[in-house]
């Protein structure tokens, strides 16, 4: 009995001490899942059931999807979501090609001020949005582009490119130098180098700064509140913003389709390129 006890105490001490372990990833589990759980359920419900059950009642209709068509037909999210579409592939075409061509050239090329011009684009990190709104609309409104998207692709790549070279800066610090030294002394240029030796040994680091990249802009609010003037350019998040407007009171349920349809749409994106980002981000942890 002594030495049967004695087999089980380490498993059982492990146990034990696996418990906090599991409460806590059960309170982070129901805090995640409840909310995005609550979203759904809701996008379900008729307005009556709104007005009249509890908050945390389930839908009575599982498959009553009409809110979504409303969603998409009378609240124009359709045209938001294509509006954000057509602002996030360019500006982010433009923040990446741009930052890992200058993060290549201030870590890998050798060149004089080099150091400042890398601490020119720290300095762009440092310098908060809110204080070039105004100047930028004045000079977007004076070349006649407050009209169309170019505000926000051109705004959009010009506060993230700062980010994107530095971060890209790191990563390519983190690729040894003998490769370039070997690939210098096999005869390449400097653009064969980027291309087949620099950009294929960053690739991972370059999906976590687009993702990163992405979301900043996907999400964004107040530039694309301060530079959309009309409601055929308004993007996904100005939309939500003014949804339950169009509608003369607040409809619960289309409110509650247009928001899952925008979280799920991002959360899918991630969880695509998860193990992507997870390789990019210990990318330039360690050097050599």
């Amino acid at each position: 009995m002594t030495a049967t006890f004695t087999d089980r105490s380490p498993r059982l001490i492990s146990f034990v001490r696996r418990i906090p372990v599991w409460i806590i990833v059960g309170i982070l589990l129901v805090v995640v899942v409840y909310p995005l759980f609550w979203l759904l359920t809701g996008s379900l419900k008729t307005q009556e059931e709104f007005l009249n059950n509890p908050t945390w009642a389930l839908p009575e209709d599982w498959t009553n999807f009409s809110n979504y068509v409303e969603a998409w037909t009378t609240g124009n999210l359709g045209v938001y979501i294509r509006n954000s579409v057509l602002a996030v592939v360019p500006a982010l075409f433009f923040t990446i090609v741009f930052g890992v061509a200058a993060g290549f050239a201030l870590e890998v090329m050798v060149w004089k001020g080099r150091g400042p011009v890398l601490l020119a684009f720290l300095a762009g990190i440092m310098i908060p949005g809110q204080m070039i709104l105004l100047p930028l609309f004045t000079i977007y409104f004076r070349a006649g582009l407050t009209g169309s998207l170019w505000p926000l692709i051109i705004t959009y790549t010009a506060i993230g490119l700062p980010l994107t070279v530095f971060m890209m800066a790191t990563y390519f610090r983190s690729v040894p130098r003998e490769i370039f030294e070997a690939a210098t002394l096999d005869g390449a240029n400097i653009f064969r180098m980027f291309w087949t030796i620099g950009f294929p040994l960053v690739r991972n680091a370059i999906f976590t700064v687009a993702l990163v990249q992405f979301f900043f802009i996907w999400n964004d609010l107040l530039i694309a509140l301060t530079f959309t003037t009309r409601d055929d350019l308004r993007t996904i998040q100005v939309g939500l913003l003014n949804f339950t407007g169009q509608f003369g009171q607040i409809q619960y349920g289309p409110t509650f389709a247009a928001i899952a349809v925008n979280v799920i749409g991002t959360l899918a994106i991630y969880l695509f390129l998860n193990q992507r980002v997870m390789k990019g981000l210990t990318a330039g942890s360690v050097k050599g």
